[in-house]
């Protein structure tokens, strides 16, 4: 009874062992499928991971040989465009020297059969009114030198200097109520900034570039309601006179200085008035009451003008482009009808910094001050007679 009992128990082990066994087999069957497999990815892991590296490898060599191309192509690219700016600055000389040899014709406007009039002339009849004409003949021919005297200041503003002294009056900006005066040209030259120069309070606040000193006086436009020329005494810091001037619309009288509605300025003659009404138009002012003694319409355009300064009776607006190019004088007015359309000088500015915010002639010294891009600069003119007061009378 106990022999078949353990005999029954032992069979049941070994069919148990037996059972394990073949588990175990096939459990080392499965995990040598498996190794097979990831045997099998590794080696096409590898294969892929060396084309890889071989087409990188042709990749670098091909990038390498695109970058030395295009290095060479820029260098020789570069070489390019420095010879094409040679020949873009030889032309524009060529273009220079031919505008100056045969001028365009101007748009100047000047009396018809103007050789037969009498050279000398005290007044004339225009309109049933009269006018005293210019007694000056100079007529501005070209710059002669430029002179940059330092930086100071914002990009736009005025430096001027009374004729009959050596003081030296800063307008920084387009609006403010504060000038700086210097004692002379050199003082504002060796200056480091307004430190050195006596600050002088006005009244009210300046508006735009077109202000004037003359005779001690500073005349300078005021923007409310209306346009408000007045007349501040330098020496003894008071407001002598004020007058509104008769002009309707408020327009910039030059389209690339839109904060000026009226340029004012100060020559041989006395004190004159520049606006916008259509074209450029311009007027003469008693600098002593203000009044306005005649007024005239030029032909001379608002558009693309940049500034205007005035020698002897004659009007030379500067023109410009946008962008900043090379400013050049294109129309010329003459008050007197002294001027020629083959006689008025069309010339170009020396290459500046940008556009010249205001241009102040004196004609003590025979320059312009001229205010660019911050910089202070002096024009000097060569001049020469106006043709028609060298002209001999003609014979009666």
């Amino acid at each position: 009874m106990k022999a078949g009992f353990f005999f029954s128990i032992l069979l049941s082990l070994l069919a148990q062992l037996s059972l394990a066994q073949y588990q175990y087999q096939a459990l080392m069957n499965y995990l040598e499928s498996r190794m097979t497999a990831i045997e099998e990815r590794i080696s096409v892991w590898n294969e892929q991971n060396n084309r890889y590296n071989i087409d990188l490898k042709k990749f670098r060599l091909q990038a390498t040989d695109l970058l030395e191309k295009l290095g060479k192509e820029h260098v020789k690219l570069q070489e390019d465009l420095e010879g094409a700016k040679l020949q873009v600055d030889r032309v524009e000389r060529e273009m220079d020297f031919m505008e100056t040899k045969h001028p365009p014709k101007p748009c100047v406007k000047a009396a018809d059969k103007i050789v037969e009039q009498k050279p000398v002339v005290t007044e004339r009849k225009k309109k049933d009114e009269f006018f005293e004409v210019s007694v000056c003949v100079d007529l501005v021919s070209n710059i002669r030198a430029m002179k940059i005297l330092k930086r100071l200041g914002s990009t736009k503003g005025v430096w001027t200097k009374d004729a009959r002294t050596a003081k030296v009056y800063i307008f920084n900006g387009t609006s403010d109520d504060t000038l700086y005066e210097f004692k002379s040209v050199k003082q504002l030259s060796a200056s480091s900034g307004m430190s050195k120069s006596k600050q002088i309070t006005l009244p009210s606040a300046w508006n735009g570039t077109g202000h004037a000193v003359y005779d001690g006086f500073l005349y300078y436009i005021t923007e409310t309601s209306e346009l408000k020329v007045n007349k501040f005494h330098l020496e003894n810091r008071s407001l002598v006179d004020n007058a509104v001037l008769p002009v309707q619309e408020q327009v910039s009288v030059y389209s690339l200085n839109p904060e000026t509605i009226v340029d004012l300025i100060a020559d041989e003659e006395g004190l004159w008035a520049l606006y916008a009404i259509g074209t450029i138009n311009l007027a003469k002012m008693d600098s002593d009451t203000l009044d306005i003694e005649h007024m005239w319409e030029t032909s001379c355009s608002r558009i693309n003008a940049e500034a205007a300064f005035f020698v002897c009776g004659t009007l030379y607006v500067v023109y410009n482009t946008r962008p900043p190019s090379r400013a050049k004088v294109q129309c010329v007015f003459d008050v007197n009808d002294m001027v020629t359309p083959e006689e008025a000088p069309l010339f170009y500015f020396p290459r500046r910094f940008g556009t010249h915010s205001s241009l102040k002639y004196n004609p003590v010294e025979k320059q312009v001050y001229a205010w660019d891009d911050g910089y202070q600069i002096l024009y000097r003119m060569s001049l020469k007679k106006k043709l028609f007061a060298i002209m001999p009378p003609p014979e009666e």
